[in-house]
């Protein structure tokens, strides 16, 4: 369970400037639908080119719709380069602080604010030249780079939680570690051998086998974003679930059960296995 502040309380329950703002001046959209969070801010700048308006629409958690409501407070009354020098930390700290696996919410702000920022200026992101990594979550070399370097991460865990990348089916925590050692500047990251597929396995053996790699491998991975997997039944190579929490609502549940979760399991026990969502 997340423990929030007074402060992300206050905003989750009273969010200040929702909605979007007429005839803005600069809008700036990120995030997906698909992925659980989304974003767009919208501003008006006033003769004197300061922010005079800033409003916002989020499809989020409390952490996302506090951080969205804590930016507009942040960057009404600043002018465009002031609003510029805030950043995903300065709403954290304004917020009192946010859950570790929560701290995407701020950098999307942050990104959110740039984007509206380049709108206005008629400028491309650099991140809309750069490739795609997490194709789970659509997040791109650039942005991980940026999270890297804005928030001093050294882990691939930390980069989860500041990008939601390699949060997923997880077949790109290769490269992440790989953008995390360059960007660093300590070389190509070195990458763990894969662990052999299983095989001879007995019945007892192979669910025993399942169970633990659910419990152990695929449980932390899904709690990050607020679910959960409960193991229903085991019949033959056939491994019946049921999602939880926030996955059970997720638009992408199907690309996790599949892309992810399937894939653990016969990386980690044996290639047979299938994974079926059964109803509860």
């Amino acid at each position: 369970m997340w423990v929030y502040t007074d402060k992300v309380k206050e905003l989750f329950d009273n969010p200040k400037n929702v909605g979007e703002v007429e005839n803005a001046d600069g809008v700036g959209e990120v995030g997906s639908l698909s992925c659980g969070d989304a974003l767009k801010l919208t501003f008006k700048l006033d003769k004197e080119g300061r922010i005079a308006d800033a409003k916002f629409q989020t499809f989020g958690c409390a952490s996302a719709i506090a951080s969205s409501s804590a930016l507009t407070e942040m960057i009404i009354g600043k002018t465009l380069e002031e609003a510029e020098t805030i950043t995903n930390q300065d709403i954290v700290e304004y917020l009192g602080g946010l859950p570790d696996k929560k701290m995407h919410c701020s950098v999307m702000g942050q990104e959110a604010l740039r984007a509206a920022v380049a709108n206005y200026r008629g400028e491309k992101l650099p991140k809309e030249d750069s490739d795609i990594v997490c194709e789970c979550f659509g997040v791109t070399e650039k942005e991980i780079e940026d999270a890297i370097l804005d928030n001093s991460l050294t882990t691939l865990e930390q980069v989860t939680d500041y990008t939601k990348a390699g949060g997923g089916c997880g077949s790109c925590h290769e490269r992440i570690e790989g953008i995390l050692q360059r960007t660093l500047g300590q070389g190509e990251a070195e990458v763990e051998p894969e662990k052999p597929a299983k095989s001879g396995l007995s019945n007892i053996q192979k669910m025993k086998l399942i169970e633990e790699t659910l419990e152990r491998e695929i449980q932390p991975t899904l709690a990050k974003d607020g679910g959960s997997i409960e193991l229903v039944d085991i019949i033959g190579d056939r491994v019946l679930v049921s999602l939880r929490g926030a996955c059970a609502t997720c638009k992408a549940s199907d690309i996790t059960l599949k892309h992810y979760v399937e894939s653990k399991l016969r990386e980690l026990v044996t290639d047979n296995l299938v994974v079926e969502e059964v109803a509860q």
